[in-house]
């Protein structure tokens, strides 16, 4: 019997190398509440958001991965040629196909490495990670490529109480590599689809192809319905992740989840009995929530904040439309 030849298996991987995109049209609670009928305070409370970061017109996913993905590759001191595969999570690229990853291929140069979208909304970026830790760990790529980019405000309903005001934009990207120490804890994650509808849009785009007077799709969700899963749900699945990992809370030195709701950040923190010297991220006060965005900016904003952070243990986890979850502890580049 013939044997077949296959490529050999790394052992691990790390985080190599990140960078991040934020656009520089900051805008404040006082620009959007008039109409919702709220206030600038109302939103403070009820979310942390002082301001939101949204993209001009000619900006979209694209160039926010392009500009995102260049400052990764940079960091991790490699070449857009070392690159091996491309992913992007995102849910705001305005075509279901070509990928956006293929397209960044020829932007970035990096030749015809393998490039897919992913999408898996705020949990999309976590969902990479554990895609890109398998493919390097088997041993079929030495440098990945990890992308979450959203341009949000595309599907804002600046009426809309439940989400609009939340929304931003940008984009977050590590390179992910192979290591001879580990790097990338074992990734939990999974779906509840019962609670399918909870994050959704109004209508798709087959509904605007059979009727030209249906509105254009824009974001809704249920606030108190997310608010609960993600506290109390959220917690047990980031405690799987420090079991899974074989550390605790006490081993941890950041704490980043997903930049949801400071509340669900607070509660989170609290479910999870983390230390005081546990930093934990908070972009979201400045930018919003930005789904698949949120964790590598927010990564991205601690290490440059506190750059003693670099080399140590951090928790991330994604949770949001689907409702899909991920999580994982890993070794900050």
């Amino acid at each position: 019997m013939t044997t077949l030849t296959t490529t050999p298996a790394s052992t691990y991987s790390r985080i190599a190398g990140i960078g991040g995109y934020r656009s520089e049209h900051a805008v404040p609670n006082e620009a959007l509440v008039g109409p919702i009928d709220s206030s600038d305070e109302w939103i403070r409370q009820r979310t942390g958001i002082i301001t939101r970061h949204r993209a001009g017109a000619d900006v979209g996913v694209l160039e926010m991965s392009e500009e995102a993905a260049s400052e990764a590759i940079a960091n991790a001191g490699i070449k857009p040629s070392d690159v091996g595969g491309i992913i992007i999570a995102t849910v705001t690229f305005g075509v279901p196909t070509p990928s956006a990853a293929s397209a960044l291929t020829q932007r970035l140069g990096t030749g015809p490495v393998p490039a897919w979208d992913i999408s898996a909304a705020c949990a999309g970026y976590c969902y990479a990670i554990a895609q890109a830790d398998g493919l390097v760990r088997s041993g079929v790529m030495d440098n990945v490529l990890v992308i979450g980019a959203e341009k949000l405000s595309d599907f804002v309903d600046p009426t809309d109480r439940s989400i609009s005001f939340l929304l931003g934009d940008g984009a977050g990207a590590v390179i992910v590599s192979s290591s001879d120490t580990p790097g990338i804890g074992q990734s939990v994650w999974g779906s509840k689809g019962e609670n399918w509808e909870t994050i959704r849009v109004t209508n798709s785009f087959l509904d605007m192809k059979n009727d030209p007077e249906a509105p254009f799709p824009t974001l809704r969700q249920d606030g108190p319905s997310v608010f609960r899963w993600a506290v109390w749900e959220m917690a047990e699945v980031a405690q799987q992740a420090l079991d899974a990992a074989g550390v605790t809370a006490a081993d941890l030195n950041a704490f980043i989840p997903h930049q949801a709701n400071m509340r669900i950040i607070d509660e989170l923190s609290k479910q999870l009995k983390l230390p005081e010297s546990v930093l934990v991220g908070r972009d979201i006060a400045d930018n919003g929530n930005t789904s698949s965005a949120s964790i590598p900016l927010a990564t991205e904003r601690l290490l440059r904040e506190h750059p003693e952070l670099h080399g140590t243990l951090a928790l991330q986890i994604g949770f949001g439309a689907g409702l899909v979850y991920g999580a994982q502890v890993v070794v900050l580049p």
